[in-house]
């Protein structure tokens, strides 16, 4: 098979700049046929690219940085091509031999002026890849920013997941087309010049505050509850919550309850700033809230966060989120709660992060947010299944199964309630951990997937925490974690006005 990208020439960017495509681990030929320009840029666009570089990059390019293409590339051909995918808005070619014809649509019209007047309306656009021979739309998505400095970067993650489901397309694996509602076309529209000063402006406020603060600071929101809680609720009302104290240059994140031969601890996340590094940590709860001190229990050379724990045949197990290390590791509990020890890779070679596990119909599945190498690490969504936890796992006929920022990443354990299967999950549509939601599973089986989300939870009154971002309960226990602003000196936060100062915290402190 031999794939053909169809760009303007005069608009030749650092993301065409590829001989291969990789298809389910196997490396397709690409050529490109440069094309004339269909519609200019906005006035300077390639200089406020430059000027990103430099700020916002540190002089490191960008897959949207210019490229400098030499007569052998622009004139290099493979053969017939296959497959067309044209990323310009120009008309196709009705005698076009090529099997299959794509074209990649952001909300709804063709060409990267269509991608960036989406960015400078203020967000990142849906895309579809349409099959131009029959107009069918062959799969839909909407990427996470979370990675995206300025409007390069911005235009990076979008032609970043394009590919990823071209890739997907290609893999000739079924779609499952998530029904994505186009954004209204609006007139607030910035100008190229006043979209770049002000993410460069955001970009110095945001250096000046990780001068000053340690960014991000989460913190881990606890309480009691004999009624109703958040799963039936659809909120955070309810008994009020206190934050779970940190020793302010660490922060805690990730909350992972369970009761073990009579014992609770919560499990999580402990960063230390100073380092850059999570480790694992637990701390025990008694029956008016956390009893003793903070213990560390797993730490490995790489970033540890998000401890599922799991217990599978008589024996306690958990699964870190270890996507640094490109793979999925299981750890057997040896002595509870400070002793674990690596018992098997359950998936390796991939990117994958916050393994979360239920049980479903006989069979074990695995969710994970998945990423390809490029992109955003919180839209594309991975599920693996298994008839028994130490495998083997299974990629699901679809994977990824869907590609969408407002329900894709794991926050926390599956819930079953009126026989209905539920999980939490990551709304990063205000970016990382901008809220959570609650999707209830329609469909679930190794070919099909299909969820609904019915509830949406931010950070407010409630829960007056920066980001929300992790639920879990075990018995009357529940949690949630947020951020904060934390000043990284004594002696800096002692000038600050008190009505700017986060509260000081202990495990009883109520937020």
């Amino acid at each position: 098979m031999i794939i053909e990208f169809r760009c303007e020439i005069e608009h030749a960017r650092r993301w065409m700049d590829r001989e291969t495509l990789s298809i389910d681990g196997r490396d397709v030929p690409v050529q490109i046929a440069w094309t004339g320009t269909a519609e200019p840029r906005p006035a300077g666009l390639d200089m406020l690219f430059e000027l990103e570089r430099l700020v916002l990059r540190k002089g490191k390019p960008s897959g949207a940085s210019r490229l400098k293409l030499t007569p052998e590339r622009q004139q290099a051909r493979i053969g017939t091509a296959d497959v067309i995918v044209d990323f310009t808005s120009t008309a196709r070619d009705p005698n076009c031999p090529a099997r299959l014809y794509l074209r990649p649509r952001f909300n709804g019209a063709a060409g990267e002026n269509a991608a960036l007047a989406a960015i400078l309306a203020g967000d990142l656009p849906v895309i579809e890849i349409v099959n131009e021979v029959d107009g069918a739309i062959l799969d839909r998505g909407h990427p996470s920013g979370e990675v995206a400095a300025g409007l390069s970067g911005a235009l990076e993650t979008v032609m970043a997941r394009t590919l990823t489901m071209v890739a997907a397309i290609l893999s000739e694996r079924p779609r499952i087309v998530p029904q994505l509602a186009l954004p209204a076309t609006t007139t607030n529209q910035r100008g190229p010049v006043g979209y770049v000063a002000r993410g460069l402006a955001v970009s110095i406020a945001k250096e000046i505050y990780r001068l000053c603060c340690h960014a991000p600071h989460w913190h881990i929101g606890w309480r009691f509850n004999d009624d109703a809680g958040v799963w039936q609720t659809g909120d955070l009302s309810g008994p009020r919550w206190n934050v779970l104290g940190d020793p302010g240059n660490h922060f805690y994140a990730d909350p992972f309850p369970i009761t073990w031969r009579g014992r609770t601890f919560v499990f999580f996340e402990d960063l230390d700033h100073r380092v850059g590094k999570g480790i694992i940590s637990a701390i025990e709860f008694g029956d008016t809230g956390p009893t003793g001190a903070v213990v560390p229990v797993l730490e490995e050379p790489w970033h540890l966060s998000y401890p599922f724990v799991i217990e599978d045949d008589g024996e306690l197990w958990m699964i870190p989120e270890s996507s640094l290390a490109g793979d999925v590791a299981l750890y057997k509990c040896v002595r509870f709660p400070d002793k674990w020890e690596r018992h098997a890779t359950l998936l390796s070679g991939l990117e994958l992060a916050d393994a979360t596990i239920t049980r479903h119909n006989g069979l074990s599945y695995l969710f994970g947010a998945w990423r390809d190498g490029t992109g955003g690490y919180s839209d594309s969504l991975a599920i693996y299944y298994a008839e028994h936890l130490l495998g083997p796992w299974l990629p699901h006929a679809s994977n990824p199964v869907m590609i969408d920022r407002a329900g894709t990443r794991p926050a926390g354990n599956f819930v079953t309630t009126d026989g209905k299967l539920w999980r939490p999950v990551q709304d990063c549509t205000d970016g990382y951990g901008g809220g959570l939601a609650l999707a209830e599973i329609v469909e679930l089986s190794p070919t099909t997937f299909r969820q609904i989300v019915r509830h949406s939870l931010k950070p407010g009154p409630l829960w007056p925490g920066r980001k929300l971002h992790t639920l879990n309960r075990c018995g009357r226990l529940e949690l949630i974690d947020g951020s904060r602003v934390q000043p990284k000196m004594s002696a800096f936060a002692r000038r600050l006005p008190s009505a700017v100062l986060p509260p000081r915290t202990s495990p009883s402190t109520a937020c």
